[in-house]
């Protein structure tokens, strides 16, 4: 049986009161950020220290970048161009991970240590949990960025996430998949793809879907191997999760061998720099999406795109995780005060907001980012590709199950 359908699918101010001072004594200057000689509570200017570790170099570079943009877009959007939250500035430190987690767990010790409270980002899933291991640790607010492991979801009180999740690209295609069919999840043995293979698992094997795996070694540039026994296990659908720089040979490793012939495939939409690398599977994978540019034609979204766009950038698949990921956090220190930890953590249980992909919500139980997914195909435009939306799906009919 193949499957011919699948698609449906700052700060709170800090009071310090003064004691009366004695008749005729004289009073020392106030201190910067107390209240002056007349008394009353004066608001706190001291700055709110940040550090954001995403991956300036290292194999998902260019992930990193354009989530590093959209931060930037965001911060500007959320603070009005000021870059402070009631008047305390956000100090924030970019720190480049590189994608190796003993750097960016590091880099959090030593921000921790000199009196960060909150971190964010990093593209690489086995970096954010670690970084949400010393958030739990050092009892400070976390910000994962668009690494898409399931596990970050839930994991401890004080990790959150900007970008979508594993289970919500399987759930945006998991319509029309019937009990009984086989499914192979192609992937790169780590992480991120271990996480595909568990939501796939979690997802169609609920549908009564008999799911198996095929894991390439990250490093391999030879998929052939790879590819032949993903066309070997006959599947109704296949579908794979991949990132960086082999996607191009993966894509023609299974044209070779006749997968894209022989079953459904399907596929996350990545960055700009992928429209072109399916070749002549471009045509003939369905693609599920986080985001492209113009997937949304929200205000919020021609903000982000106009901003990105006045610093020399452009918009990409990540880059609305950097955005959310700057709104988090200025709503945090807004609500919550940017050095009372809890109270941060409270202020965005719950909150629902207007994001560039449409309304998004941060689940209080476990603190999952519902919001929209997309369905798109790619369409010729001269000698390249682009993106044409198919449809919008509504973040609650694509909300991972509860934690």
């Amino acid at each position: 049986m193949r499957t011919q359908k699948f698609l449906v699918a700052g700060a709170a101010a800090l009071a310090l009161t003064l004691s009366a001072c004695a008749p005729n004594a004289a009073a020392p200057a106030p201190a910067p950020g107390t209240a002056g000689a007349t008394g009353g509570a004066a608001a706190n200017t001291t700055p709110v220290k940040v550090d954001i570790i995403y991956s300036k170099t290292g194999p998902l570079a260019a992930y990193g970048e354009t989530f590093y943009q959209g931060f930037q877009a965001g911060l500007d959007h959320a603070t009005d161009g000021t870059g402070e939250v009631d008047g305390r500035k956000l100090d924030i430190t970019y720190t480049d991970d590189a994608g190796n987690a003993d750097k960016a767990v590091a880099a959090a010790k030593d921000s921790i240590g000199n009196g960060t409270k909150i971190i964010g980002g990093t593209v690489v899933s086995g970096v954010a949990l670690k970084l949400a291991e010393q958030a739990e640790q050092n009892k400070v607010l976390y910000i994962s960025g668009p690494a898409a492991t399931d596990a970050v979801t839930g994991i401890n009180k004080y990790t959150f996430r900007s970008g979508r999740q594993s289970l919500q690209d399987v759930a945006t295609a998991a319509d029309g998949i019937e009990s009984g069919s086989k499914v192979t999840v192609f992937a790169q043995n780590n992480a991120f793809g271990q996480g595909n293979v568990a939501a796939v698992k979690a997802i169609l094997g609920a549908k009564g879907a008999e799911v198996t795996e095929v894991l390439a070694q990250e490093d391999s540039t030879d998929l052939t191997p790879d590819a032949l026994k993903v066309k070997e296990g006959n599947p109704d659908l296949v579908f794979v999760a991949w990132a960086g720089a082999t996607s191009g040979k993966m894509w023609e490793a299974l044209a070779q061998q006749g997968v894209l012939d022989s079953t459904t495939v399907v596929t996350g939409l990545g960055d700009r720099g992928t429209y072109g690398a399916y070749g002549e599977a471009s045509e003939k994978v369905t693609f599920l999406n986080h985001y492209f540019p113009g997937a949304a034609g929200n205000d919020v979204e021609e903000a982000m795109i106009e901003s990105v766009e006045a610093a020399g950038g452009q918009a990409d698949l990540f880059t609305p995780d950097g955005f959310v990921a700057a709104q988090m956090i200025v709503h945090a220190v807004k609500e919550g005060g940017g050095d009372d930890v809890d109270a941060m953590v409270a202020a965005l249980e719950g909150w629902e907001f207007d994001a560039p992909k449409g309304k998004q919500q941060v689940r209080a139980s476990d603190h999952a980012m519902i919001q929209p997914m997309f369905q798109v195909k790619l369409t010729k435009d001269g000698d390249n590709w682009k993106p044409e939306l198919v449809n919008t799906l509504d973040g609650a009919a694509v909300a991972p199950p509860e934690k």
